[in-house]
């Protein structure tokens, strides 16, 4: 393990931990429509579409899992489990970012752009050490 990958590992936790706490917030009704899914929901998100942040929470808790375990801060005897896991992990932040700057939604993009973007280097930093 590379001295980076700690770090990088709990900044990678610190900010899918506040996107978890966004996604929570919108799906109890906050006010941040067009934060998220293209910008097309002003305000709060109605009825069905609350369940698109449920499901990224539950995806991106597991992702937090798989990176503590592969960092090497929980669960020891899982690591060649999460080694594989975390190309998942590396994966979906790539896509998060390419979605997230083609997204029409101006506010969506300068706001989660980078933290997709930071996602990302910080995951494949866990990955490649």
């Amino acid at each position: 393990m590379d001295a980076y990958t700690p770090w990088s590992a709990l900044l990678f936790m610190v900010l899918t931990g506040v996107t978890v706490l966004f996604q929570l917030a919108l799906s109890l009704g906050a006010p941040w429509g067009e934060w998220t899914l293209g910008g097309r929901h002003h305000g709060r998100l109605p009825g069905m579409w609350r369940l698109v942040p449920v499901v990224s929470m539950v995806v991106l808790a597991g992702f937090i899992v798989i990176v503590a375990v592969d960092a090497g801060f929980a669960q020891p005897e899982w690591p060649t489990w999460t080694s594989n896991l975390i190309w998942l992990v590396v994966g979906y932040c790539a896509l998060g970012c390419i979605a997230n700057a083609a997204t029409p939604s101006r506010r969506e993009r300068r706001l989660w752009l980078p933290v997709v973007a930071l996602m990302l280097l910080t995951s494949l930093t866990v990955a490649i050490t």
